[in-house]
């Protein structure tokens, strides 16, 4: 089974373009943080090269940019191309097969105001200790 699932951050903004038999590909790269943290307490983070197809590849040119929150599945895929010294070269990709929009990091979050506050009509505040439940 050949499947994969990321959660990361767009790197750069993404590129399309077309094939030689006019297909559109998108290839971007996602910053996805490792689970645990190295000796200094930081914790680091793959950049693993994705690619969309047709549809996809529209949706993520035309919606997603850098330092967006994306999830991603889909399968990885190596490739090999001669390289324009005639070595051998290979390629691994995470081939998009679904996509889902998490967040943007433009985005800034509300700051709660008095107009607002859900609890504003709730009267004066109380006191709940363990004598409450009695």
């Amino acid at each position: 089974m050949n499947k994969v699932t990321l959660i990361g951050r767009i790197t750069a903004e993404p590129q399309l373009k077309l094939t030689n038999n006019g297909q559109k590909v998108c290839r971007f790269s996602l910053a996805v943080n490792r689970q645990f943290k190295n000796a200094d307490g930081e914790r680091k983070a793959d950049f693993i090269n994705c690619m969309a197809w047709q549809q996809r590849a529209d949706l993520i040119n035309n919606y997603v940019h850098k330092g967006d929150l994306i999830a991603i599945e889909g399968r990885i895929q190596v490739s090999s191309y001669i390289a324009t010294d005639g070595t051998k070269r290979y390629s691994t990709d995470v081939i998009v097969e679904q996509i889902e929009f998490l967040s943007s990091k433009k985005a800034e979050p509300k700051q709660p105001t008095e107009e607002t506050d859900v609890f504003s009509d709730f009267g004066e505040n109380i006191e709940i200790n363990d004598n409450f439940l009695d």
